[in-house]
């Protein structure tokens, strides 16, 4: 797992350019020194990185919601989350998302870590987060953002994973690396 200078897997960078630059995600195209000497080309995505929040009701339910995804036409059963703006602090991120998605905040909140859901293609990574003693104040949904918020017992979401009604893989992972702080939580 070393990502140091002298890891005999590094690939040198010996140009960059930008392929496409867009309001979210920035692609680029680099030509690289392979370990054996050779030369190759990477394409990837560069993007600013994100947050997921698996939030626990009093009553054990889990918040999720619903909502249309247009690269696959279709909508999907996910976690809130959202993009980290420019600057922003990651905790900060996850409390807005929370907050204007499903118009929950929560007294309590747990880094959980984190996941790269993408790693051929992109640098995205989405910080996982924990958050419990939760309270309704109303959602702020952004200008154009359409979405369903429900609440799913913790057994019905891990259920909906393995029968295939969740597929979202941030959402998939973000349960698994929460559960156990659910299950403190709930005294399981």
């Amino acid at each position: 797992m070393s990502h140091l200078p002298d890891d005999p897997l590094i690939e040198r960078t010996l140009s960059s350019e930008q392929v496409f630059d867009g309001a979210l995600l920035h692609v680029r195209r680099d030509r690289v020194r392979l370990p054996d000497g050779g030369e190759s080309v990477r394409e990837y995505v560069r993007h600013p990185g994100a947050v997921v929040v698996v939030a626990l009701q009093a009553d054990g339910a889990l918040v999720l919601e619903r909502q249309f995804r247009y690269p696959l036409r279709r909508a999907f059963l996910e976690f809130p989350a959202g993009k980290i703006d420019t600057g922003e602090a990651i905790l900060a991120c996850a409390m807005r998302e929370l907050r204007e998605e499903t118009g929950y905040e929560a007294a309590d909140w747990q880094h959980v870590g984190v996941m790269h859901p993408c790693i051929g293609y992109s640098d995205e990574r989405i910080e996982i987060f924990f958050a419990s003693g939760l309270r309704h104040v109303g959602h702020a949904w952004d200008e154009g953002e359409f979405l369903e918020v429900l609440a799913m017992p913790v057994d019905a979401v891990e259920e909906a994973i393995h029968t295939g009604r969740i597929t979202d893989a941030k959402s998939i992972t973000a349960f698994y690396r929460a559960r156990p702080l659910i299950h403190a939580v709930l005294g399981r």
